[in-house]
């Protein structure tokens, strides 16, 4: 079922209006977010939750997923940087972002190699691999080979995992 909605939600197109973009730079209620610091994050789960919004926590922490053309960023075509938006780690740049129609912000290739980690998903009874932060561990999400040149991937993330600060203009 989930399948069949999402292929026939496809065709669906919603323009975003790129100023209603959030900035996000530092959060005061997260003491362990920062677009600087590379050390990598061990915390226990019950600290996530204390830090974390609800609906990031159960992306990030539980692996949950938001529904397709839903995100604030899967539509999004402004030039800036993507970061994890549980700790502020550095993942992309936006001119890795093609618009791949499965409802979810896509990428082609990731800023650093070191900035995220990949796991293999066995869940829902298929065989996926699975895109983690490569500073706090959290989820964003998972990559297939079925992307845009030059690298056949496709980092396929979920938006509420993700915080964007546009370039200056």
């Amino acid at each position: 079922m989930v399948i069949s909605f999402t292929l026939s939600a496809c065709g669906q197109n919603r323009n975003v209006n790129q100023s209603s973009l959030k900035m996000n730079t530092s959060k005061p209620e997260n003491p362990y977010y920062s677009h600087t610091d590379t050390t990598k994050l061990n915390l226990t789960d019950a600290e996530w939750k204390k830090v974390l919004p609800k609906e990031l926590y159960e992306v990030s922490r539980h692996a949950a997923t938001e529904r397709p053309f839903t995100g604030t960023y899967w539509n999004a075509f402004v030039k800036g940087t993507y970061y994890c938006a549980a700790c502020g780690n550095e993942l992309f740049r936006s001119e890795a972002k093609f618009a791949s129609t499965c409802g979810w912000p896509s990428f082609f290739e990731q800023d650093n190699p070191k900035s995220t980690i990949f796991r293999q998903d066995t869940s829902l009874s298929m065989e996926r691999t699975e895109v983690l932060c490569g500073r706090c561990g959290g989820h964003l999400g998972h990559i297939f080979d079925d992307g845009p040149a030059p690298t056949g991937k496709r980092y396929c993330m979920n938006s509420i995992a993700l915080d964007f600060v546009p370039d200056n203009k």
